[in-house]
């Protein structure tokens, strides 16, 4: 008791708190008693503090290993901020001059520094050896040791060389410390740090305050842009794999009137930095970023985490959805899944040794069983870490619009009967490929074609099987083997249920790949709103005929079908509507947006103000490219041989550049292949007799004989860039 409450007012004299966090207090108690201890904390559990407050009471210097330079500054700068003296923190990398270094080393020397951040290169140099044998060293604390294991999200080779090292130093206590680790990591841990012995805590990896949600990756800019204007002035990080999307989609944001920045590890370290603090200190909302960025981003109040593409691996996934709501408060973690992602990030594994190729596999194989699943996202998570939850959450998209189950009795009993017959040595995927009848090369090899049990489940496809398997591991059913990793068992449970087989319902997973084209197939059909379609058409024929113009030449019918779904209403808008320009808008907008909010207003219209995506100014290298080479009278046949396109091909982009407002002088080609008299003929029908822009109608009323497709077109191009725009 008497040191319980000590370590409570020592709590309070140096950081201010009043009580600890879960935890904590036992980890420190550890610490002090000098017992290796392996600490599994999530993000915002407060890991830290369970290294600070026994460095600080503790004499000697704790050596603290960590992976990042920026997160070590972080660090520092946060401890200094409660201590009076700045020689109570250093850290030693290849940042520092010489000068530094040796200040560093003399506060060290002179017992003023209680804790001392090193990289684990900077641990390898034979000079930082030399001098830390010197030091009176109080205990090792190994942050992010996640990294060690080449299972974990973020493996470093480095890292498996700490323990020799620290042997080689002088012998102390060692606390390992993660926020994410499955049961596979965690031993690879212990093994590697030689602390098989440790006091090991583990807290509950349940996050409560964040909402998990999986998203087909359909018009994928506009979701989140309607997103972040429903959720205006929150923080928020948003992942990307690659730093060109990184930059492409902080650009998007920005010109559609969103606070966001960019962060990857190709941008130059001031840039990177300042948009970090810039972040941090709230002049920013957004952050879009690769991996590199969040690793100790003590940022309390971040609202939402969005995952542009799907991580590489489930402990990644929960490393950063972890960094929203670390306040406690409101959380929402929305990832963007298609399985084409998967499939690219397994082509960016070619070449690499086939036992990296395998572990990277097995993680994206868990990754995409994760997304498909319709059962509740924290059972899977928690499940994933080895933590067991029985109820669900309740708070996330699979338990608040759940799917319908089916009696899965007997395809469970084959499924584990499939693990039986290949003597439980397989993974899920190879059997699955059995139960389906699916000869790959390995099943062939095993000649598991020829076993009785091939394509005995061949009535149900390889989604179905994989919702199994995924859930009767869930049920206990069946258990992965941690030194072989993916291997499935049967446990206990799973040979009761195989002797009684019992009702159980089964959750279909998601098919993301038919939601694709279901969401992508509206802006094929229809016409949106009929009404305002129709009121739009009239408004269209009374211009055209008050400027004495084919209505087409004003907006063609997708142009009006696509302000019948977006409702634009004012002339910025409007330019985001499919065939419609700058000049297009400010020549004939006016009265159609006038229309439109009156009829939005007059039926209280709630807009969906995710289609209203502007487009960053010359995203498209092609129409520049083409604009230029019109500027520079080249023959179109070579503008097409230039970017490998057939001549059909590039009067549809011109035509694109022409019809959504851009005036084109394609005069000078014209002149090349028509006579004049031909040029007048087509360009007059256009004018006085044509009913629609349609091709096929205008090469019937003039002759197929005497003018071509690409005649008509040509023209019909020219008339709509003099006329038109």
């Amino acid at each position: 008791m008497k040191r319980e409450v000590a370590l409570t007012e020592e709590l309070r004299k140096h950081f201010g708190f009043d009580r600890f966090k879960g935890q904590q207090e036992e980890v420190i108690e550890s610490v002090l008693e000098g017992k290796d201890t392996f600490v599994l904390m999530p993000t915002g559990g407060g890991k830290s503090l369970c290294y600070q407050l026994p460095a600080l009471l503790q004499e000697g210097t704790a050596i603290i290993i960590s992976p990042l330079i920026a997160l070590m500054k972080n660090q520092v700068d946060s401890i200094r901020s409660f201590s009076t003296e700045d020689g109570v923190a250093h850290f030693l990398n290849s940042s520092l001059n010489k000068a530094a270094t040796q200040k560093v080393k003399d506060d060290v020397v002179a017992g003023r520094t209680k804790m001392l951040y090193v990289a684990p290169e900077s641990l390898t140099k034979e000079e930082n050896i030399e001098f830390l044998k010197s030091v009176k060293i109080s205990f090792y604390a190994i942050d992010e040791a996640h990294c060690i294991s080449e299972w974990g999200h973020d493996f470093r080779p480095e890292y498996r060389r700490i323990r020799p090292i620290v042997s080689e130093i002088g012998k102390a206590p060692i606390i390992a410390l993660t926020a994410t680790a499955t049961p596979k990591v965690q031993m690879d841990i212990q093994k590697n740090l030689g602390m098989d012995g440790a006091c090991v805590y583990k807290s509950s990896f349940n996050r409560a305050n964040l909402f998990y949600e999986v998203r087909p990756k359909v018009k994928t800019e506009a979701s989140i842009i309607k997103f972040i204007k429903e959720n205006q002035g929150k923080s928020g990080i948003i992942y990307c794999l690659s730093r060109k999307k990184v930059e492409e989609l902080a650009e998007t944001l920005s010109v559609n009137g969103i606070r966001a920045l960019a962060y990857h590890a190709g941008m130059d370290a001031a840039t990177r930095s300042g948009n970090q603090d810039k972040f941090l200190m709230e002049e920013t909302d957004v952050i879009v970023a690769t991996i590199a960025f969040g690793m100790g981003i003590d940022k309390p109040d971040v609202r939402f985490v969005i995952h542009y593409d799907i991580p590489k691996s489930l402990e990644g996934y929960y490393q950063e959805t972890g960094r929203a709501g670390r306040d406690g408060g409101e959380g929402k973690c929305i990832a963007y899944y298609s399985y084409k992602d998967i499939q690219k990030l397994e082509k960016f594994m070619h070449g690499k040794p086939v036992a990296e190729q395998e572990i990277g596999q097995q993680l994206l194989l868990e990754t995409a069983s994760y997304a498909e699943s319709a059962i509740c996202r924290r059972i899977m998570l928690l499940n994933y870490f080895g933590e067991k939850m029985h109820e669900p959450c309740g708070f996330c998209d699979n338990c608040v619009n759940p799917k319908e189950k089916q009696e899965a009795k007997d395809q469970v009993l084959l499924g584990m009967q499939a693990i039986l017959a290949v003597d439980e040595r397989y993974k899920g995927e190879h059997i699955i490929n059995i139960l389906t009848g699916n000869a790959t090369a390995a099943v062939k090899s095993f000649r598991h074609h020829e076993l009785e049990m091939f394509g005995k489940g061949k009535d149900f496809d390889d989604n179905f099987w994989k919702a199994v398997y995924r859930q009767i591991l869930i049920a206990g059913f069946i258990r992965k083997e941690i030194e072989n990793y993916g291997v499935l068992k049967i446990t206990d449970a799973g040979h009761e249920f195989i002797a009684n087989p019992k009702s159980f319902m089964l959750v279909r997973n998601h098919n993301y790949e038919e939601n694709e084209q279901a969401a992508a197939a509206p802006a094929a059909t229809g016409s949106g709103d009929p009404e305002l379609f129709g009121l739009l058409k009239d408004l269209r024929k009374k211009l055209a005929k008050k400027l004495n113009l084919p209505p087409f030449v004003l907006f063609q019918d997708p142009s009006l079908s696509d302000m019948s779904i977006q409702y634009p209403i004012s002339l910025e808008e409007l330019q985001n509507i499919q065939g419609v320009g700058q000049g297009k808008a400010k020549r004939y907008g006016k009265e159609f947006i006038s229309l439109i909010k009156s009829y939005v207003d007059e039926k209280e219209i709630e807009r969906p103000q995710d289609m209203v995506v502007k487009s960053v100014a010359n995203r498209s290298k092609m129409k520049v490219h083409i604009i230029q080479c019109i500027d520079r009278k080249m023959p179109f046949e070579d503008i097409a041989d230039s970017k490998g396109l057939e001549l059909g091909e590039l009067l549809t982009e011109v035509e694109a550049i022409v019809n959504s407002g851009t005036k084109l002088n394609i005069d000078y080609y014209i002149d090349m292949v028509m006579d004049e008299d031909h040029q007048e003929e087509v360009f007059d029908y256009f004018r006085e007799d044509a009913e629609t822009d349609s091709i096929n109608e205008a090469i019937d009323e003039l002759g197929e004989d005497e003018y071509t497709e690409e005649d008509i077109r040509l023209m019909r191009i020219k008339f709509m860039s003099e006329l038109g725009n």
